[in-house]
């Protein structure tokens, strides 16, 4: 029974995920079309997240498969435990049929399956997480076009497998480089913004546990302004919870009365020695103000 978007909210949120309703309406039109779902941001807006409270709202695991340049097959799909078939080979040697014992060695019990093998393999639907896709070569792209198309792989030594069960899947991109057209059209698309304030509140409320509205107002309210700044690295969702983690830990209550511990626990949110010592006292000062 396909689900409804208020349900997939309710699920999402159950598992510390704030969904606006772009996005709800993409993961619902992937429920009905059965169609991966790609999504593109910045880095830190939240996207693998997505993928994680997909899973955990469907009671089901994740797979993930975190994309690098130099990705081949063999990381991504399946290959053979070496070790243990030149163990299995020497404890044979002069012992038997030759060609049975290389139909042994290449059998499902020297086969290791990674991310894809796995995910399509699983005897219940899985979330397969493709992390970072830009980050992996064209030609990997175009190989994974294949597996996402048919569902189902080819072992020169057993054949073709076919899926056990189709997996949902998630791809995420942070814009390294152009995707194909042929990616794109395969897959619906969302672009996952940073949230505006109200929900990166609610975020909060739902992630920090004991911190108080007001204070997780607040915190939202300066880091969108802090985000306006002059940054190299602009800080994601995962630093505004990491950061509320902090202030809430160390006893914060309210940004104007708790300047210096604001100022010191900067390093939650600022990861370059370029942005620390832009966000100077003054600027943090100039900004509290124009929150409380």
């Amino acid at each position: 029974m396909t689900r409804t978007k208020d349900s997939i909210a309710k699920a999402f949120a159950s598992a510390g995920y704030i969904a606006d309703e772009g996005l709800l309406t993409a993961v619902l039109l992937m429920e009905v079309l059965a169609r991966p779902l790609l999504l593109e941001g910045e880095a830190g807006v939240g996207k693998t997240e997505v993928a994680k409270a997909l899973a955990a709202s469907e009671g089901t695991d994740l797979i993930r498969l975190q994309c690098f340049e130099g990705l081949d097959r063999s990381d991504a799909l399946y290959e053979w435990n070496y070790q243990r078939q030149l163990l299995a080979i020497k404890a044979h040697e002069g012992q038997g049929d030759p060609d049975a014992l290389e139909s042994a060695i290449f059998s499902e019990r020297y086969l290791l399956q990674r991310p894809l093998l796995a995910a399509i393999r699983s005897p219940r639907p899985v979330v397969l997480l493709i992390d970072e896709v830009d980050r992996a070569d064209e030609e990997f792209e175009a190989f994974l076009l294949e597996v996402l198309s048919d569902y189902q792989v080819s072992i020169p030594e057993l054949g073709t497998i076919p899926a056990t069960s189709i997996p949902r899947v998630v791809l995420t991109s942070n814009g390294t480089r152009e995707l194909s057209d042929a990616l794109r059209r395969r897959c619906l698309y969302h672009y996952v913004d940073y949230p505006d304030v109200g929900r990166e509140a609610e975020i909060l409320r739902a992630r920090v546990p004991g911190i108080d509205t007001a204070f997780a107002l607040q915190i939202a309210e300066l880091m969108s302004r802090l985000r306006k700044e002059d940054l190299a690295k602009v800080p994601g969702v995962a630093e505004t919870i990491d950061w509320a983690a902090a202030l809430t830990g160390l006893g914060g209550t309210h940004l104007a009365r708790d300047r210096e511990l604001v100022f010191d626990t900067l390093a939650c949110v600022l990861k370059t020695r370029e942005d620390r010592s832009r966000i100077t006292r003054e600027v943090t000062d100039r900004l509290i103000g124009k929150v409380a």
